[in-house]
């Protein structure tokens, strides 16, 4: 099974709103992205919409003619623009407003109730749903009481690890990608991979279905080129 590479362009919104211009252009920078050979893209506007607005959503759907995921945190505002757009996926994080970035999983046990009726709904319309995760058993088994189709893995801290014992950091990430085998959910992953830690990743994880690359891949096209860096990372997910 080969997984699939999804582009986050959120680093590019920041870019181009750092000018209050419409340069870059992430519509273009989208279809670019897939030319090259990324097979989605994924977006994650945020309250203070600091990179990706709630504007953009709409025009990339149009656009995008790969995979479409929307990541955010569940709030009426955020379910309404997603169902509006009508994704092919949305990952739903924990993030609280303010935060830099997404840094924890999901509590699929203490926030059952929350998390059963926002998944039904947007499953209700059509849109397939990943949870942000810890790789911990318990909170898998939530996740599937919930009625998510897939899971993403939190892979902070295998990347965080990996330069100092790669076989301890994949370690809980591939035993809980097998109790996603045998439980049924599909399997994603996002946060700090890249070049160097993506390969052993995917190698210990063979049903891995989906990765969420943006920062690491867009400081990594500062030297190598958008189109290389995106052919860079598909070589990493494809050799065995």
């Amino acid at each position: 099974m080969e997984a699939k590479l999804s582009v986050n362009i959120n680093k590019i919104a920041l870019i181009r709103n750092s000018r209050g211009a419409n340069y870059p252009n992430l519509l273009t920078i989208a279809r670019d992205c897939e030319a090259f050979g990324a097979e989605g893209i994924t977006v994650h506007p945020r309250p203070d919409q600091r990179h990706i607005r709630y504007d953009d959503l709409a025009p990339l759907k149009e656009r995008v003619t790969t995979e479409f995921n929307i990541e955010g945190y569940p709030s009426r505002q955020f379910l309404d623009q997603v169902i509006a757009v009508q994704p092919h996926q949305c990952t739903l994080v924990p993030d609280l407003p303010g935060a830099l970035t997404s840094d924890n999983g999901w509590d699929t046990i203490g926030q059952k109730e929350f998390l059963v009726d926002v998944i039904k709904e947007l499953k209700d319309h059509g849109i397939r749903v990943s949870l942000f995760i810890n790789p911990e058993e318990h909170l898998l088994d939530g996740a599937k009481e919930l009625n998510t189709d897939r899971i993403e893995f939190y892979t902070g801290p295998y990347a965080h690890n990996f330069s100092q014992d790669r076989e301890k950091a994949i370690a809980p990430f591939a035993s809980a990608a097998q109790h996603c085998n045998k439980i049924g959910l599909g399997v994603n992953a996002g946060h700090d991979l890249n070049l160097k830690n993506l390969h052993f990743f995917k190698q210990n994880l063979p049903n891995l279905l989906e990765v969420s690359i943006g920062h690491a891949l867009v400081c990594d096209a500062l030297y190598y080129g958008l189109k290389n860096t995106i052919q860079m990372y598909q070589n990493e997910l494809k050799k065995v």
